[in-house]
């Protein structure tokens, strides 16, 4: 479906029983359904696959990376493509990450100022100097649709006294993004503030309310996934989502597996992204509805089935466990991407099961049977 007009988010249902959502994110080059999952393609590739081949798993849009891009291969050569949607041939919504977690990352390049951030390119040594402005310019020459502002991520674990001092910063940082953003008056983009703050949930509200009062057009949970204990993931988003707009989309950054996306979901979350369903795929691990499974092992060397019967994807319609199994012990390069391209389909299948169990008021059950199922395997 076409749509010519600018960013809007519907929030089309929720679900009776928990803070489950359903939506729509319009936006110039495609309709993003919501709760969606991006596949990560930070060198402006997904791994192993085309952009065609990324598409046909279902994939609305993907993530990309603003640092490593803005490195190699640097902008000149993107802007002269036309943007990154032409320079990689992906036509459809793309994401972009602002840096904020290099700083996290990459500690010992970097060196944290006031009004930004210096980084040592871990390419070639090189010295650049990353503000706020420049964050949202690098992403614009990119023609990003949805762009990140510059945060600053902590480790975990770390004192309380630097992680509110991480978060003064992200908020000044914040604001500087959101003003700069209004004098570019791109109606045809989006951009998104980052709620930090550790594990601190007092530090996450004053983040959250304080982003919120700047107006963002959506807003982001960044600073989790990185080491922290589920039950302090939890804990945090459901303190922090009851204070974030309804009308705007909310987007937990580096949520990937399916077991925890279910209870993000629960909480209100409805955009996630994360390597690791493609990088699982290119080590061997391949999601099913009953289970991951190793098809590496020797268990899987005389299974003609496919990796999951339940699936209608190119792998599972073609290819026996069997066979990815040899692919894999000969150490081919076609099994990275069969089974990558089998792990992505079958998220992008999740995400469209789960938003029609949250239309029909039955993401409870939908949730307690998956992970009846998945866990089956142990």
């Amino acid at each position: 479906m076409n749509y010519q007009g600018p960013f809007i988010f519907r929030l089309e249902h929720k679900d009776k029983d928990t803070l489950a959502r359903a939506g729509r994110l319009l936006t110039p080059r495609g309709i993003i359904q919501t709760p969606v999952f991006m596949p990560v393609g930070t060198q402006a590739t997904v791994k192993t696959l085309t952009p065609e081949e990324v598409r046909d798993t279902g994939a609305q849009i993907i993530l990309a990376n603003a640092y490593h891009l803005y490195l190699r291969p640097g902008l000149g050569i993107i802007e002269k493509a036309g943007g990154l949607h032409s320079f990689m041939n992906w036509h459809f919504p793309i994401l972009t990450d602002s840096g904020g977690y290099q700083i996290l990352s990459l500690s010992k390049l970097r060196k944290i100022e006031e009004e930004g951030v210096i980084f040592r390119s871990h390419w070639d040594g090189s010295e650049h100097f990353f503000t706020p402005e420049k964050v949202v310019d690098i992403q614009l020459a990119l023609d990003s649709d949805i762009l990140m502002v510059l945060d600053e991520c902590v480790s975990y674990p770390s004192p309380r006294e630097y992680v509110k001092s991480a978060v003064e910063r992200t908020l000044v940082w914040a604001e500087k993004s959101r003003k700069y953003w209004d004098l570019c008056n791109k109606a045809k983009k989006m951009l998104f503030a980052i709620v930090q703050g550790g594990i601190y949930t007092d530090l996450r509200a004053k983040c959250a309310r304080e982003l919120v009062d700047m107006d963002f057009p959506g807003y982001a949970l960044g600073g989790l996934s990185v080491g922290e204990a589920r039950s302090d993931t939890l804990r945090i988003l459901e303190e922090i989502i009851p204070l974030l707009p309804p009308d705007k989309p909310r987007y937990f950054m580096g949520g990937g597996r399916p077991e925890d996306i279910l209870h993000y979901v629960e909480r209100g979350c409805d955009m996630f992204d994360c390597s690791i369903p493609t990088r699982e795929g290119r080590t061997g691990s391949a999601y099913t509805w009953k289970g991951k499974i190793v098809v590496r092992n020797a268990a899987h060397s005389s299974d003609l089935s496919p990796l999951d019967k339940n699936c209608h994807c190119y792998t599972c319609k073609n290819y026996s466990r069997a066979y990815l199994r040899h692919l894999f012990h000969t150490q081919e390069v076609l099994a990275l991407r069969l089974t990558t391209f089998h792990n992505l389909y079958f998220m992008s299948e999740f995400m469209a099961r789960m938003r029609r169990a949250i239309a029909e008021d039955k993401f409870r059950v939908f949730k307690e049977e998956f992970l009846k199922n998945y866990r089956a395997r142990g």
